[in-house]
């Protein structure tokens, strides 16, 4: 079930919550989509109280529901008081999750301090200890314009490295990539990313993310 559609408000709120009880009760579907920008923190929000009432009340179990979220744009929270160029710089830039350079096309990032940031806002959102599945949100084709593939490939494997660590800290259980077109397109597209090539194994990713350093391109294919 997806949750990107509807306006930031509780009327909206309402009637995801009420769409992802009915369809979780009649075992119409167990697989929840959404994403922190959808609907500017709301969306996360609703599937959160949704999926609790429905624990607390005994119908599933946690484990019954499997939650899939993304990380990567930019995004404020439609509850406070408070514009988008507000929030990114009060929540974002002065608090240093990110720096302005981190941010490209003035909407989206990749860098793990942020994801880390976001990561921790979308369990709090979901009120879960462990998301099931969660997605690098359009990355390449946010990104790929700006930074050319060599440069993409490197931070991705950061990236990477990044959720490798939650994995193992056991507040992810999955990672991958949300993708439009990047790899739907011919090779030689501006737009195109090899399959192959982001398919890193664990055991060729940093330790640790937190300890610095560049990461290692991936061997040309």
């Amino acid at each position: 079930m997806g949750t990107y559609l509807g306006e930031p408000d509780a009327a909206t709120d309402r009637l995801v919550e009420e769409a992802i009880i009915k369809s979780v009760r009649s075992r119409a579907c167990n697989v929840v989509d959404t994403a922190i920008n959808y609907r500017f923190q709301r969306a996360e929000r609703s599937v959160g109280r949704a999926v609790r009432l429905l624990v607390d009340i005994n119908e599933v179990g946690r484990e019954q529901v499997f939650i899939s979220t993304k990380n990567g744009y930019l995004t404020h929270d439609a509850e406070p008081d408070m514009s988008f160029p507000e929030y990114v710089e009060r929540h974002l830039i002065m608090s240093g999750v990110c720096a302005p350079s981190d941010i490209v096309g003035g909407i989206h990032c990749m860098k793990p301090a942020f994801l880390e940031d976001q990561l921790n806002r979308s369990l709090q959102n979901l009120r879960l200890e462990t998301i099931d599945l969660i997605y690098l949100h359009n990355a390449a084709e946010s990104q790929l314009p700006y930074l050319g593939h060599s440069r993409f490939y490197e931070e991705l494997r950061e990236v990477f490295t990044f959720y490798e660590e939650m994995r193992k800290r056991g507040r992810i259980r999955f990672y991958g990539l949300a993708t439009w077109s990047c790899f739907r397109t011919v090779l030689g597209a501006r737009d195109y990313l090899s399959l192959e090539r982001v398919q890193i194994r664990p055991a060729t990713l940093q330790p640790s993310y937190a300890r610095g350093g560049s990461a290692t391109q991936p061997e040309d294919r």
